[in-house]
C-alpha cells in the first residue's frame, strides 16, 4: 500500500494495480501479482476495522453528568402535576393552576439556574396567538420558554443544539380547560430532561450554543414547537440537531424494559423537494438522513459514556397514530429525533383520573420511574454536550462517481469553524443499522478507499483536538 500525499489537501491511499486490472483482457505475471497483493491486504484492512474506533470521554462531561439528579427530577415533575392541569387552553393569569402558572415557574427555574452560573444564560419566550382550529375552539395565547447557553467561541457559536419537552397536559378530553390533567409522564418528563440538562450543562462552556426549551401546545396540534421551528428557519438559525423528549417517564408497569429508550427518526426527510427526493430513493439513502445520522450519534454516545440505559434505534419518525414535537424541526429540514420509553402503558395517558375495574387511570407521579428520567437526562445532556464541543460537520462532502471503478474517493471541504484537526471516514453495509468501520484521513481534504462504492454506505465526519466528533456526514455523488 502506499500513500501518496499530493498536497496538503488530498490523501489518496492507492492499492497498487487496483486501478488497472480491468485493462488486463490476458492477465499477464505482473497483473496476477497484483492480484493477489490485493487479495492479501484487503482481508487484513477489513479485520482491522471491523468496529469504528470509540472517540474519547471527555473528562468534565463525565462530572457534569454525575450531577443529574433523579430526586430533583422528581420534584420538578411533582410540581408540575401541582399545577392540576397545564391544558394549554387552561388558565393563563394564575399563580398556582394552570398552563400559564407552569409556564411562569418555568421560566422562573431557567432563571435561577442563570443566576447560579453568573447569567451565563439568556432566558427567553417565544409567545404567540395561535388562530382556532379543530382542537383550539378561540383564539389563545400559547408561549414556549427557553433557555440559551451561548457558544464561547465567535465562530462555531452560531451552531446550535437543542433539547425540548412540552409543558402542556391533556386529559380523556383535550377541550377540558378544569379537569385534572396531571400529565406527569406525558410531558413533565420531558419538561424535566430539558430543566435538568439546562441546571446541568449551564455550569460547563462549549463552542456552540445549546438551547433548553420547553414548549405548549403540543397536545392541541404541535402548536408550540412548530412555531419556534418556524420562527428559527425564518431568522437562519443553524440547529444542527433537536432533542425531543415525551413520555421518557419509564412507567412502572411489569413489562417495562428500564435499560432501553426508543430513539425514533425520520427516513426520508419531510422537508426534501420533489427533486431531493427522488434523488434520495434513486441512491438508496432513505437510512441516512440527518436526523438518522443523529439519530447514530446518540448510540454512539451511551456508548463512549457508560450509559446504564440503552438507545434504541427505531426507523420510522413515530409511533403509529401518535405524534410529536420533533416533526415540527424536521418540516422544517432541521435534524432531529424522539425519545421515548420502550413500553407505553395507555391507561396513563389522555386519561382522566379514576379507577375502573380494578384498573387504575391517568398519568400520575407515582407511576413515572423517576431513576429512569435520570437516565435519559444522561444520555440527553451528554449527547447536547459531545455535539457542542465537536467541531462542525465537513462541508460539501462528495462521492467521485465519474468511472465504473472498484476503488472509491471522497471529498469534503475544512469545517466551517476551523476547528477540525483531523477528520475521518465511516462506512457500513447497505443493510447495516450502525456504522460498522473507520479510516483517519488526517488532516486531508480527499480519500480513496479499496471498497465498492455500490456494497457500502459512506460518511466523513470532523475530530477537534480533544477528540470530540461531529455529526456525520454522508455524501452526495460528483459526477
Amino acid at each position: 500500500m502506499d500513500v501518496d500525499c499530493r498536497s496538503n489537501d488530498a490523501r489518496i491511499l492507492k492499492y497498487k494495480g487496483m486501478a488497472h486490472m480491468e485493462k488486463f483482457r490476458s492477465p499477464g505475471p505482473a497483473a496476477i501479482a497484483a492480484a493477489a497483493m490485493i487479495i492479501a491486504i484487503l482481508p487484513s484492512f477489513a479485520a482491522a476495522q471491523e468496529r469504528p474506533a470509540q472517540f474519547p470521554a471527555d473528562p468534565k462531561i463525565e462530572a457534569a453528568l454525575t450531577e443529574i439528579s433523579a430526586q430533583r427530577i422528581q420534584l420538578d415533575i411533582e410540581k408540575l402535576v401541582n399545577f392540576q392541569t397545564r391544558s394549554t387552553l387552561s388558565f393563563q393569569d394564575s399563580d398556582s393552576r394552570g398552563v400559564g402558572a407552569a409556564r411562569d415557574w418555568i421560566k422562573a427555574e431557567f432563571e435561577r439556574y442563570s443566576k447560579e452560573c453568573g447569567g451565563c444564560l439568556e432566558v427567553k419566550t417565544d409567545g404567540f396567538l395561535e388562530s382556532p382550529g379543530e382542537r383550539i375552539p378561540r383564539p389563545t395565547p400559547i408561549t414556549n420558554v427557553y433557555a440559551v447557553l451561548n457558544g464561547s467561541d465567535p465562530a462555531s457559536r452560531t451552531r446550535i443544539v437543542l433539547v425540548t419537552g412540552h409543558y402542556d397536559s391533556r386529559n380523556s378530553n383535550v377541550l377540558d380547560v378544569s379537569g385534572a390533567a396531571p400529565g406527569a409522564n406525558d410531558d413533565a418528563s420531558g419538561t424535566a430532561v430539558s430543566l435538568e440538562c439546562a441546571r446541568v450543562l449551564s455550569k460547563l462552556k462549549f463552542p456552540a450554543t445549546i438551547i433548553f426549551l420547553a414548549v405548549a401546545g403540543e397536545e392541541q396540534g404541535l402548536n408550540g414547537s412548530r412555531h419556534f421551528a418556524g420562527m428559527a428557519k425564518s431568522v437562519g438559525w443553524n440547529i444542527e440537531a433537536a432533542l425531543n423528549n415525551d413520555i421518557v417517564g419509564g412507567d412502572r408497569s411489569p413489562q417495562q424494559n428500564t435499560n432501553v429508550v426508543r430513539v425514533f427518526s425520520e427516513g426520508l426527510p419531510l422537508a426534501a423537494s420533489q427533486s431531493q427526493a427522488k434523488l434520495i430513493r434513486n441512491l438508496g439513502a432513505e437510512n441516512d438522513s440527518a436526523s438518522r445520522e443523529l439519530a447514530r450519534y446518540v448510540v454512539e454516545v451511551g456508548r463512549v459514556y457508560h450509559s446504564s440505559i440503552q438507545p434504541l434505534l427505531m426507523f420510522r419518525p413515530d409511533r403509529f397514530l401518535r405524534g410529536g414535537d420533533q416533526r415540527s424541526f424536521n418540516e422544517q429540514g432541521f435534524a432531529a429525533v424522539r425519545f421515548t420509553e420502550y413500553r407505553e402503558d395507555y391507561n396513563h395517558q389522555h386519561q382522566n383520573v379514576r379507577t375502573e375495574n380494578g384498573i387504575e387511570y391517568g398519568d400520575l407521579p407515582k407511576f413515572v420511574n423517576f431513576d429512569y428520567v435520570a437516565d435519559v437526562a444522561r444520555l440527553n445532556a451528554a449527547t447536547l454536550a459531545c455535539l457542542a464541543a465537536g467541531p462542525a460537520p465537513p462541508a460539501n462532502v462528495h462521492l467521485l462517481t465519474k468511472e465504473l471503478e472498484n476503488t472509491s474517493t471522497l471529498t469534503w471541504e475544512a469545517s466551517p469553524d476551523n476547528r477540525a484537526k483531523t477528520y475521518e471516514v465511516l462506512w457500513r453495509a447497505t443493510s447495516g443499522a450502525y456504522w460498522e468501520h473507520n479510516e483517519s484521513a488526517g488532516t486531508a481534504l480527499r480519500i480513496t478507499l479499496p471498497l465498492s462504492k455500490d456494497n457500502v454506505v459512506f460518511a466523513v465526519r470532523a475530530i477537534d483536538g480533544g477528540g470530540h466528533r461531529s455529526l456525520p456526514v454522508t455524501p452526495t455523488p460528483e459526477q
